[in-house]
């Protein structure tokens, strides 16, 4: 894929994406507020934490219950 193949993308899906918060009742200029706003705190994350998926779950997995009513007792 070339640079501009991936900008041509881009730019369709976002023109895709504007088109249907538009046709759902936005306002065009609300529509582009909210995405300048979300690039933004999308920015903020990746410099926090470039690749979230190479953290180590901190959080204890805890394993599914059996004592809901159905549960076989026997």
């Amino acid at each position: 894929m070339t640079m501009n193949d991936w900008r041509a993308d881009l730019r369709l899906g976002l023109k895709q994406l504007i088109d249907a918060a538009v046709v759902g009742g936005a306002r065009q200029q609300d529509v582009y507020a909210a995405i300048l706003d979300e690039i933004g705190h999308l920015r903020l994350a990746y410099e926090r934490d470039p690749d979230p998926a190479d953290d180590v779950s901190e959080q204890v997995i805890e394993e599914p219950s059996n004592n809901w009513p159905a549960a076989d007792k026997g």
